[in-house]
């Protein structure tokens, strides 16, 4: 029997030794290559063919949904399985919405998601059912590019003259801004919006 091609795309280098090693354990699957930004998984693809594409979210670069979503455009015999330790809605909805074949938290059994595997490199969709009912919970962001673009700086460290600076504004259209997304996402203050707007996915 064909072994299952796998390419893991994880950046933090304890974790992915450790899933390569679960994955090794398994007669079926491969692992043929391993990445540690988003921008090195379509050329690594490329390069590989593998069947299934293993992406973590929070990848260096490039964000693993975006990356995934690019490889089922560049190689769509490669299914993809979003593998993470964030279980937010907005993450789930964003990867439903690029078509994503597997959704899977990190801290899922072995078996799990060695299951997982098989399952979507036989063609079947693997969601959690309760990630994806805490997803459809979530609308669309109320945030405008702008709104975003400034509350993803202030989630950096940066300040409202650094964002200014960055993105050609006064330090006072940054505040309306920051206002701006405070007021729509329900927040009490700045940190609150940028916790409210990460756990949705929106940022």
């Amino acid at each position: 029997m064909t072994a299952i091609r796998v390419i893991l795309a994880e950046d933090m280098h304890m974790i992915r030794a450790a899933l390569t090693a679960l994955l090794r354990l398994e007669s079926d699957i491969e692992v043929v290559a391993e990445v540690t930004r988003g921008d090195e998984i379509v050329p690594t693809a490329l390069a590989t063919r593998p069947d299934v594409a293993i992406v973590d979210i929070d990848l260096p670069v490039v964000d693993g949904i975006t990356a995934a979503a690019e490889l089922r455009e560049r190689l769509p015999a490669c299914r993809v399985l979003v593998l993470t330790a964030l279980g937010r809605p907005g993450h789930v909805r964003r990867a439903l919405a690029a078509g994503i074949e597997a959704f899977l938290v990190k801290d899922a059994p072995g078996d799990r998601l060695a299951d997982a595997i098989r399952r979507t490199a036989a063609g079947l969709r693997v969601l959690d059912p309760e990630l994806v009912s805490a997803a459809t919970a979530y609308g669309e962001s109320p945030l405008t590019p702008r709104e975003s673009t400034v509350l993803k700086e202030a989630a950096r460290g940066a300040s409202a003259e650094e964002i200014a600076s960055r993105l050609h504004l006064s330090p006072g259209t940054v505040r309306n801004y920051l206002t701006g997304a405070i007021t729509k996402t329900g927040a009490r203050n700045k940190i609150d919006a940028i916790r409210i707007a990460e756990d949705a996915g929106w940022l």
